[in-house]
């Protein structure tokens, strides 16, 4: 383990990465999700996520959770990771319930280790800006026993994000740094997110570090959906574990009920690579606005999505279209509905929506 993270054989870090990403439909699907698709990059979001790991600890503590069904596709783009780094959740109940089973395994061995909880979906850049605020970050937790978020600045009047208002500071030397959370919120309107905006409010990317045993008693203080199903745990039945807790986030949990958090503001640009909207965000932009990932033309159009994966894709005379290219099946929406896909699988033939399965603590990105 690199010793400039200070806490040697105590830090653990984990990639959730069991969501299905329906909003990327039909680019993902249950047999190939999110994870495994490459945007802004030429290697998929996993392994991105496992490089961005992989500067804060070694292979050896570095656990990728995800359902049962995608272990072997997650296997096979991680051949360098050890067979121990791959924990099948049974059942999909949401991030709480995940990072309070990983966080009881590696109590029972270790009631001093701290979890890093990072997301197989983000785009964070510059990447070389990422490992100092996560080793400050398990510095301040430590210190202050305390879970901390990773907070940024907003860009824009997200509805689809939490938003953490910054309290005082831990101590003197943190500044504006790292703070006490006075208030966490989720999923505002727009009218809402621009007020947060305006007072300051910080956007929660869904980064997290976690000393565990901190953890696990605010799960038993704040957090009974979960707390209830640890006897479970304690006897050794994941099983059963799973099949009682509720699904629910850990955001929901702890972080939005509990007066032990806390968030460190990052310098780096962060996006949740939600749905196709986010190309926009990730990857260049040409003259007219438009978003091109393969072989596509786009003449006399502009501000349109563009994924050709099987064959090439053109467009001639139109605006704000997201068209996607794949070997089963071709999507073409209107840009400011393609955040609706989950409804819009919903009313197709099930040979075409496929079905849904997820896990590694995500209900549904």
């Amino acid at each position: 383990m690199p010793s400039s993270i200070g806490t040697e054989s105590q830090l653990w870090v984990t990639v959730l990465a069991g969501g299905i990403g329906t909003r990327f439909w039909p680019a993902s699907t249950p047999s190939r999700p999110k994870p495994l698709l490459s945007f802004g990059s030429e290697q998929p979001l996993i392994r991105d996520a496992v490089e961005r790991a992989q500067a804060l600890v070694d292979v050896e503590h570095l656990l990728i959770l995800a359902g049962a069904h995608l272990i072997h596709p997650f296997r096979a783009v991680l051949p360098e990771l050890p067979k121990e780094s791959f924990w099948s959740e049974p059942a999909a109940r949401g991030t709480g319930p995940a990072l309070t089973w990983a966080a009881h395994r590696l109590h029972e061995s270790d009631p001093h280790a701290v979890l890093i909880s990072l997301h197989a979906d983000h785009h964070i850049a510059p990447e070389t800006a990422f490992p100092p605020i996560l080793r400050r970050a398990v510095d301040i937790a430590i210190r202050e026993d305390v879970l901390l978020s990773i907070a940024v600045e907003p860009t824009r009047p997200e509805t689809g994000y939490g938003y953490i208002l910054p309290g005082e500071p831990f101590a003197e030397t943190d500044l504006l740094e790292a703070f006490r959370i006075a208030e966490f919120v989720e999923k505002p309107t727009e009218t809402t997110a621009n007020g947060y905006i305006a007072h300051g409010y910080l956007w929660n990317t869904g980064i997290f570090v976690l000393p565990v045993a901190r953890f696990l008693d605010e799960v038993r203080r704040h957090a009974p959906e979960i707390a209830r199903s640890l006897p479970y745990l304690d006897r050794g039945d994941e099983a059963g574990f799973f099949d009682q807790a509720h699904a629910i986030s850990v955001d929901e949990a702890v972080f939005e009920r509990s007066d032990r958090v806390g968030a460190v503001r990052a310098d780096f640009r962060w996006d949740d690579v939600g749905g196709w909207e986010a190309l926009s965000r990730i990857l260049p932009l040409d003259s007219a606005g438009n978003c091109v990932v393969g072989e596509a033309h786009t003449i006399a159009s502009g501000k349109s999505i563009v994924w050709a994966e099987d064959g090439p894709i053109v467009l001639f005379g139109v605006e704000g279209l997201v068209v996607v290219r794949t070997g089963d099946v071709t999507l073409v929406a209107s840009r400011e509905r393609a955040h609706e896909l989950k409804q819009l699988l919903a009313e197709l033939p099930g040979a075409l929506q496929g079905t849904p399965r997820r896990g590694a603590g995500e209900a549904d990105p």
